[in-house]
């Protein structure tokens, strides 16, 4: 007789050693078949069985032929030879309930899942004692697009005012004789804190209010459609099937050629007698807990950025120290110093190069798009001055001149220092005046004002002025730094790669397809989640894969 093989895992009720086995009460069982494929190409005729009990501790695997619905009795197969193994387990599997859905009998019970650990979702047992009522209010979709419109909001506000600004600045630019749109004055402003919107009770409550919605949604809506989801089902009534989203009859074919095909689809399949469920895209589920969490992430990375960070800045000439916690400031109440704070910073040069062009071209160890970072302190390079200016004066020196900036519109700068000659106790002070835009060149004026000459820095050459030798020995610059720590960035960057992640995986369909053996017909029906269009585009394609059975008869006479 045509066989394939069938393996059977046939879990018994636990027995008391003690208890002679004819003593032993039985037990009804019911029982349910999870396919699996056997091969890495599935094939018709060899699939693995697993019968489930309701009170089990021990599994005898045991092996029987199983008659293929593809072929006659008159073909012969090699029958596949299997050992017999017998396997404990330490669990029991999961009981099967009964109910009536849609006007069939429906059984179902848990998706296995040998990766699953106990008390999952812990981080939510606190919302557990929270009231019903109170959960369903944090829970409701308006109020959430209510509190993400809010946040969005303020921060639009936060670009339109300035923010850390010194309370003169506000009083000056929201004079309470001219408010802005009629009542909005530097008391609102100072008053409510968006002068520092980010640290703002207002924000920092919209942000707790969000994130307890979020949490509330994930635990009143998302986990029970992860459970519900979980669970596997069978339909007992072709009635039933039928009402689904998506149905059709194969006469003329088997159940158990189904789930072959549908597991060689991607699907999870269970069988049942003449019943059948199967799944996949179990992900799809999971994944609006993830873009939830992810979010989560990103608020708490936010207020770590607005209310635990520091920063300062400070212009450094060249050759100069400076210390770390001189300059700077704290952000927030959870701003709190390290040991690097006590770091000291030396500034060893500080040079620009220029094309002939005159185009400039800064080339430093720390650049703009180059910071430093140490002990958790990002240093970064944000603009230059001209502090210096050494100067010999007929083999005098060199003096260091301190150069003023004198004018500064955009990014154009002119600096200027003055070479006091003669008395320089007298009432009337004369003097060489030097003026610069960059480290470049020099400009040189007589005690009169008029102009002598420029020279570079680097090209020592003399230049006589009202008898005198000047010599520009050397520029020297000053950089300015910007200093901050940011203890929220890796929460952040974490927050929206997982995002991006989960919001991928949302986009998976989690299907689902019913089957019932009825008589010679099988009545197939489905339903899924996301791409409704195309599903029944897939259940047509994967049910014509489906073999037709030829009576032994009717074969005989073709």
């Amino acid at each position: 007789m045509p066989s394939s093989t069938l393996q059977l895992l046939v879990y018994l009720p636990p027995v008391n050693p003690a208890t002679n086995l004819e003593d032993a009460p039985s037990t009804k069982s019911l029982f349910s078949v999870l396919l699996r494929p056997t091969a890495k190409r599935p094939s018709p005729l060899s699939y693995t069985a697993r019968f489930l009990t309701q009170r089990s501790r021990l599994a005898i695997r045991v092996e029987a032929k199983l008659r293929s619905s593809e072929v006659s009795k008159g073909s012969a197969l090699p029958d596949a030879k299997r050992r017999k193994e017998i396997v404990l387990f330490d669990a029991a599997p999961p009981i099967l309930k009964e109910s009536r859905r849609g006007g069939g009998i429906v059984e179902s019970g848990t998706v296995p899942d040998e990766k699953r650990k106990s008390g999952g979702f812990d981080l939510l047992f606190l919302l557990k004692k929270l009231p019903k009522r109170v959960l369903a209010a944090l829970s409701n979709l308006p109020l959430a697009i209510g509190e993400m419109f809010t946040i969005a909001t303020l921060m639009a506000l936060a670009t339109v005012i300035d923010q850390g600004e010194a309370p003169d600045f506000y009083f000056q630019k929201f004079p309470e004789e001219n408010p802005i749109f009629g009542f909005v004055t530097w008391r609102w402003v100072l008053s409510l804190g968006f002068d520092h919107m980010f640290t703002s009770p207002i924000f920092l409550g919209m942000l707790v209010l969000l994130a307890a919605s979020l949490m509330s949604c994930t635990y009143t809506t998302q986990i029970p459609m992860v459970k519900v989801a979980r669970r596997w089902s069978f339909i007992h009534s072709a009635e039933a099937i039928h009402k689904l989203e998506f149905s059709d009859s194969l006469p003329r074919a088997s159940i158990q050629d189904v789930g072959v095909i549908l597991m060689g689809a991607g699907y999870e399949v269970f069988l049942k007698g003449p019943a059948l469920y199967a799944f996949k895209g179990m992900a799809g589920r999971f994944a609006p807990i993830g873009v939830h969490l992810a979010m989560l992430l990103i608020m708490t990375g936010a207020t770590l950025s607005a209310a635990g960070s520091f920063r300062g800045s400070v212009t450094v000439p060249q050759g100069l120290n400076f210390v770390v916690a001189d300059v700077m400031s704290p952000a927030g109440f959870l701003s709190k110093p390290t040991e690097a704070f006590n770091t000291e910073v030396h500034i060893n040069k500080f040079f620009m190069d220029y094309y002939e062009s005159g185009e400039e071209l800064m080339r430093k160890t720390i650049s703009v798009n180059d910071p430093l970072r140490y002990g958790g302190i990002t240093i970064y390079q944000t603009d230059w001055g001209f502090s210096a200016l050494q100067v010999s004066k007929d083999g005098q020196g060199p003096f260091n001149l301190a150069m003023a900036p004198l004018q500064r519109n955009g990014d154009k700068k002119l600096y200027g220092t003055f070479l006091p000659v003669g008395d320089t106790n007298s009432s009337s002070v004369n003097g060489i005046s030097m003026l610069a835009r960059d480290l470049q060149s020099i400009a040189l004026y007589d005690q009169e004002g008029k102009f002598v000459g420029v020279r570079r820095p680097s090209s020592k050459l003399p230049i006589d002025i009202d008898g005198m030798k000047i010599v520009i020995e050397d520029a020297i610059g000053s950089t300015g730094l910007d200093l901050k720590t940011d203890p929220g960035v890796p929460t952040v960057y974490a927050g929206f790669g997982a995002l991006m992640l989960t919001t991928c995986i949302s986009y998976l369909s989690h299907s689902q397809i019913w089957a019932l053996q009825d008589g010679t017909t099988v009545v197939v029906g489905g339903k899924t989640n996301r791409a409704k269009l195309e599903f029944p585009d897939e259940m047509n394609c994967l049910l014509d894969k489906v073999p037709e059975l030829v009576d032994a008869d009717e074969k005989k006479n073709n």
